[in-house]
């Protein structure tokens, strides 16, 4: 949320500097991320002079162009050539003179120099307003009133403002600070506790009380409330007579602080209004309101609607709508005007509004049409219910003060269901339990007061207190806690000199240990986890995955409308994100959840473990070179990982996708794991230009058989291991798998381990034959090893090889 210095202090009893208010925002929750020097005209018009032309002819060399003389002065009149129509003679204009930099509203600041243009030397500019950052405007030069003297700074003319802005960090629940005045009533209520000022806010809706109708019998609009549920509280008045124009400096300035543009005085004010109290506001062009009716009701699904933004929107049965006496809907309440029923240049009377919204109503038909308002934002966290005619009535009178209208009518105001205030007992030791300070009922009934809370009685050992309607967060009294600590400062809460704790225990249960170790190994390989958002861009996938998809009913944005069916997707956009800024060099892994419609109605979640890796997995150094990631790399973590959870007895089966090209691990027929290259057409989706490598587990697969294995445990054998080597000729089409399962099958109890050091192919072994030499290693836990024994388990092995695979031993 965005703050205005200069706006904020008009409430304060008194000025603070931007620094120390920054402290006290901070203290009292209210975190100042952002603290930034803001000119309401950039560069505050520094160095612009007025400047009187005193003469103006044709140029020479071109049709559009005039060579003008201009006054500053005492200085001597400068040459410039102007390119502006309406330049001539005699006219009072803006100067940017040679070294005088301007900050034009579209591009960059620019230092005037000495230039020749067409042959003909210019001393510097004659200044249109948005050249200068004053307006949008670029039909010409701007003319400056006859009364001005040349040399006249121009900043002395505009007063422009420098005001400092905030930049808060607002939490969800803090509806009632997203407002000027809300704000300034935290900060009062900081300088009452922390510098015992007395001084509340100076809140200019008390000046409300001066609010009188100008003519009783004029125009009455009536309001016809048919939905209490989304509407509880509907209030306006009607304005006439108004006329439509540019609004006054001051307020021009507020909201430019704000980066709000200006429109006309009516818009203007509404805008103002909103950022002043947090109270929406919207005014109806009164002519365009058909039998004088407003309807507040909803309407048959897929009614449309032609919104402020000209697009057709096809209305939902739920979405709240503001409709004229034909039940032709006007706005969508709360959250979007309509095309044809605001306020124009024409406009002579208005109807105002000022309404309270039910924040589910608001939020669902914000998010259902993507209309992401400011309006919007304050409706659905809870406006507060008992100021919508209050501010209604300072609006009405700005209007009347900024466009010459009369307030007409009486003021409607449909509260069917009053709200009472939600009371709180707030307990002594409650109190102290929870901030760890003991505070005095005095103080407590200060802090409380100073924020809205109205004290109703004491008890024993209580207090109580009614919640003020600009607070809906606050029911219970832990809230009441918070409050009083934000307020004196978690700062201010002694830190006990004893702490008592109680002893650690491990009460993670067996897969949240699992999880726990798989992490640890992982991190322990180089990897790195992320966690990645598992609602996801369905124009990542194909018709087909879509068909089974979870879709989003209220999908957060357009990008963000399915559940993800796949971990590969959501890991590929972290890849690409950092591969755009130059990290090159990955590998993560992930424990998320896919999502599946397995029928209507009925969906299933499906846990996985991914692993990505891409570029180099050891960089090069003065004993190495790189080593890039491959597919065997993967491989070997991947296997690393399972021999880690107990999973043995597993196949390796050949597996192509349109997403990958690789191998399945299965264990009696169920799939564990599928890891491989990322094909190039998924890579360039994702506008990935290296090779990826993706690994995916199924948890939900992989975790029984790691809980299924208890730990056995077995002392160090005492007799050495002896290892042999063995060379095999055997057919190119061999796998390594194959001779890994034979060996299986010889069941030698001495043997410990086999594996694959070297593969050799050469035509001199044969057509389609290959070289594989292996390793084993032998060991007897009862005794020392002989030849005679090795040579026998060594002659079962070649006997077996040359049989399963007609291989030749190679000497």
């Amino acid at each position: 949320m965005t703050l205005s210095h200069n706006w904020l202090s008009t409430y304060l009893p008194e000025p603070i500097e931007p620094e120390k208010l920054s402290k006290i925002l901070t203290a009292v929750g209210l975190e100042v991320e952002q603290l930034e020097k803001k000119e309401t005209i950039p560069g505050g018009l520094a160095g612009l002079l007025v400047g009187e032309v005193l003469t103006c002819e044709k140029h020479p060399d071109a049709d559009k162009l005039k060579i003008t003389t201009v006054s500053i002065g005492n200085k001597e009149a400068l040459q410039i050539v102007c390119g502006a129509a309406n330049v001539a003679a005699g006219q009072k204009v803006v100067v940017a003179s040679i070294g005088t930099t301007i900050y034009p509203n579209n591009g960059e600041p620019m230092t005037m120099k000495k230039v020749k243009i067409r042959g003909v030397e210019s001393y510097g500019m004659i200044c249109a307003e948005d050249e200068i950052g004053l307006s949008e405007n670029h039909d010409g030069i701007l003319v400056l009133p006859d009364t001005l003297t040349p040399g006249f700074p121009l900043a002395d003319h505009f007063k422009p403002e420098t005001d400092y802005i905030f930049e808060i960090g607002l939490t969800p629940n803090r509806m009632d600070a997203m407002s000027h005045l809300g704000v300034a009533r935290d900060v009062c209520a900081y300088l009452i506790h922390h510098e015992k000022k007395s001084t509340a806010p100076k809140n200019p809706l008390q000046g409300s009380n001066g609010f009188k109708i100008d003519d009783p019998k004029g125009l009455q609009i009536e309001v016809l409330l048919e939905n209490e549920t989304a509407c509880q509280r509907y209030s306006g008045i009607c304005i006439t007579g108004i006329t439509v124009a540019e609004s006054p400096d001051w307020l021009k300035n507020r909201l430019r602080s704000l980066g709000i543009r200006s429109i006309n005085n009516i818009v203007d004010i509404t805008n103002f209004i909103l950022h002043e109290t947090g109270q929406p506001l919207h005014a109806f062009d009164a002519a365009k309101i058909t039998g004088k009716q407003v309807r507040v009701k909803t309407l048959e699904e897929g009614t449309i609607f032609q919104s402020l933004d000209e697009k057709e929107r096809k209305l939902s049965d739920e979405d709240l709508m503001i409709c004229d006496g034909d039940n032709q809907p006007m706005c969508i309440g709360g959250v979007f005007g309509g095309l044809n029923s605001g306020v124009s240049e024409t406009t002579t009377d208005i109807f105002l509004e000022s309404a309270w919204f039910h924040p589910t109503s608001i939020r669902k038909s914000s998010v259902r049409h993507g209309l992401r308002t400011d309006a919007a934002t304050r409706f659905e966290k809870g406006v507060d219910i008992s100021q919508t005619v209050i501010v209604l009535k300072r609006a009405a009178m700005l209007i009347k003060e900024l466009a010459a209208g009369q307030i007409t009518g009486t003021i409607v105001d449909l509260y069917p269901h009053p709200k009472p205030k939600t009371e709180i007992s707030l307990k002594y030791h409650y109190l102290k339990k929870l901030s760890g300070k003991n505070y005095h009922p005095d103080a407590v009934r200060k802090i409380l007061g100073a924020l809205g809370f109205e004290f109703i009685k004491e008890g024993a050992d209580d207090l109580w207190f009614a919640v003020p309607y600009h607070k809906p967060d606050i029911t219970l009294p832990a809230d009441l806690v918070e409050e009083i600590m934000r307020i004196d400062g978690l700062d201010h809460i002694d830190i006990p000199s004893i702490i008592s704790i109680a002893p650690s225990a491990d009460l993670l249960g067996g897969e949240e240990r699992w999880q726990e170790t798989v992490c640890n190994y992982l991190t322990g390989l180089g990897f790195q986890e992320i966690f990645t958002n598992s609602i996801t861009n369905s124009q990542y996938y194909t018709d087909a995955e879509l068909e089974t998809a979870v879709k989003m009913l209220n999908n957060l944005s357009a990008e963000l409308d399915i559940m993800r069916p796949s971990m590969l997707e959501t890991g590929l956009e972290t890849v690409a994100h950092n591969l755009n800024r130059r990290n090159r060099d990955l590998q993560l892994f992930e424990i998320g959840k896919t999502y599946q419609q397995v029928a209507t109605g009925k969906y299933a979640e499906q846990r996985h473990l991914s692993l990505l890796i891409t570029g180099a997995v050891k960089t090069a150094g003065w004993q190495q070179k790189d080593k890039t990631a491959d597919f065997f790399y993967l491989k070997g973590a991947m296997e690393r990982l399972l021999q880690l959870m107990h999973v043995k007895n597993g196949s390796l089966e050949t597996f192509h996708t349109p997403n990958i090209n690789g191998v399945v691990y299965k264990v009696k027929g169920k799939v564990i794991a599928e890891l491989g290259e990322v094909s190039t057409a998924r890579l360039k989706r994702f506008d990935i230009k290296q090779p990826v490598w993706f690994a995916n587990c199924y948890w939900d697969n992989l975790l029984p058989i790691a809980l299924g294995h208890p730990i056995t445990y077995r002392e160090i054998p005492k007799y050495p291991s002896v290892e042999r080597d063995l060379a095999l000729v055997v057919d190119q089409s061999l796998s390594w798998q194959q001779m890994e399962e034979a060996t299986e099958k010889a069941k030698i109890n001495s043997l410990q381990g086999v594996r694959l050091f070297d593969i050799y192919e050469s035509d001199k072994l044969g057509i389609g034959k290959k070289s594989m030499a292996l390793n084993f290693v032998f060991q007897d836990s009862e005794k020392t090893m002989t030849e005679d024994d090795i040579d026998k388990a060594m002659n079962k092995l070649k006997s077996l090889f040359e049989k399963e695979f007609n291989a030749e031993i190679r000497k």
